[in-house]
């Protein structure tokens, strides 16, 4: 099992935005020493009156503190995005790293961002499979021409492609069956999200698993919400409140695996029994074997901090986690 830290970009406007950076780099830091091999951040936009870092430009800082890391987003909102601006800037990341850069990519589903960005959220899958095909072309061609339905190019040349010849892994996101089955066709990995419940995750993995091409066996990574305290009712009590208000946030951004008629807080005790990771050692060990043994898992993508959650808590949360790591090296 592998395991990333999902180094959370998002906080609240008094934590300060000095401080908050300052902490990215502790979080990178201490996960070099605590069992992790790779870091990744999220990515949105015009999310105020949460503060929020843009992902390609926090993983380039925190790169320094972890050499030998794979990065990665989690996910990049690619169908709103330009793809030569995207290619360019995923090429640069790889040499950062000696080849280590991950890009996980999806559709983004916030009609604000779509319209503050000037895509009209109707087009987001065309653009998307669009985006991919001509990434794929500017990272393994020395010149692209290519018109298409949304871009248009001639004759183009990266000012630098990656490390790796055959460019860089993309992962995708989404939890749906067309959108698992376009990752085993299109992606080198499918990528579930933080809200994707494992009895959905199961079916989704098996129709992933069906839609490979023969010979193909990639990681299987998830994402997951991981708090590890000194005892369960420790853990529980330094992250409740924080998750709430991120999953209500959530909720009001339209995420339909969040949004429901009843507040989050009334269900959040459904997400910690079958979403959550929270507790001690023992029960993060527990909850790790379950998700390889029942799911197939390979990668944990795990978050450990939201906005308000205290910073030093945090940093305990990802020091306790080495013993976890170290049961499943």
């Amino acid at each position: 099992m592998k395991f990333g830290l999902f180094i959370s970009t998002q906080f609240n406007a008094d934590q300060g935005l000095g401080t908050a950076m300052r902490f990215m780099a502790e979080e990178a830091k201490l996960a070099r020493d605590s069992g992790f091999e790779s870091i990744w951040c999220p990515h949105h936009y015009v999310t105020d009156p949460m503060r929020m870092f843009q992902p390609h430009e926090v993983l380039a800082r925190l790169s320094a503190e972890v050499p030998g890391f794979r990065i990665g987003t989690g996910i990049l909102l690619l169908s709103m995005m330009n793809p030569v601006q995207v290619a360019e800037q995923a090429a640069t990341l790889d040499w950062m790293t000696d080849g280590g850069y991950v890009l996980a990519a999806g559709l983004g589903y916030r009609r604000e961002e779509f319209q503050s960005m000037g895509v009209e959220r109707k087009h987001r899958l065309s653009r998307f499979i669009e985006a991919i095909e001509v990434i794929r072309r500017l990272w393994t061609e020395e010149r692209v021409t290519h018109h298409g339905q949304h871009f248009h190019l001639d004759e183009i040349g990266l000012s630098a492609r990656p490390r790796n010849p055959q460019g860089c892994p993309i992962w995708m996101g989404g939890a749906v069956p067309p959108a698992v089955e376009r990752a085993a066709h299109m992606g080198d990995a499918w990528l579930a999200s933080f809200t994707t419940d494992p009895d959905v995750m199961r079916g989704l993995f098996d129709t992933y698993r069906a839609a490979l091409p023969p010979g193909k066996e990639p990681e299987m990574p998830i994402c997951r919400e991981c708090f590890v305290g000194a005892s369960d009712t420790d853990a529980l009590g330094k992250c409740r409140e924080t998750l709430i208000d991120k999953y209500a946030a959530y909720a009001s951004w339209d995420n339909k695996h969040v949004a429901a008629a009843r507040p989050f807080a009334e269900r959040f005790g459904e997400f910690r029994k079958d979403r959550f990771l929270i507790g001690d050692v023992a029960r993060m060990k527990d909850e790790v074997a379950r998700y390889r043994e029942e799911l197939g898992v390979t990668t944990m993508l795990l978050r450990m901090n939201w906005p308000g959650t205290d910073f030093e808590d945090s940093l305990a949360s990802i020091k306790r986690f080495e013993a976890v790591a170290a049961a499943f090296a």
